[in-house]
């Protein structure tokens, strides 16, 4: 597969992931879509929770499932969201996804109706902490 074909994939899966989110309190719908080292493509909405603090976002929700079918890192990773902005992962998001991809790896944001944002891990969460810091 191409990585044109692979990127389309994964916005596909988040686009359709994204219409079932449970965001009944924001009207804010998120979906994230992993390429993950065994090949897979998985794909996690956002759940939200009376409760606020309880919630998930979309890209643990995507992380998660990737984990359930076997996959252990992520290759690639798209985020999408409403609006015209480009959604990127929050602070949070981002230090889940440090746990399971290297720097390089690029994290394509997208909005409803403006161009996607690619940038890399690295450059989303610079001089971060990640597992190689507890290994001795």
């Amino acid at each position: 597969m191409s990585q044109a074909d692979t990127d389309q994939a994964l916005f596909a899966a988040a686009e359709a992931v994204r219409a079932r989110a449970y965001a009944p309190y924001s009207n804010f719908q998120v979906g994230a879509a992993i390429l993950a080292d065994d090949g897979n493509i998985y794909a996690g909405c956002n759940v939200e929770n009376a409760a606020y603090p309880v919630g998930n976002c979309a890209e643990p929700s995507a992380i998660a499932a990737m984990l359930a079918g076997g996959g252990k890192r992520i290759k690639r990773i798209y985020v999408t969201g409403p609006g015209a902005m480009p959604v990127t992962p929050c602070g949070g998001c981002r230090q889940r996804i440090r746990e399971f991809a290297d720097l390089d790896v690029e994290i394509v944001s997208h909005g409803v109706d403006g161009q996607p944002l690619v940038q890399t891990l690295g450059q989303l969460l610079p001089h971060s902490f990640g597992p190689e810091f507890l290994n001795k």
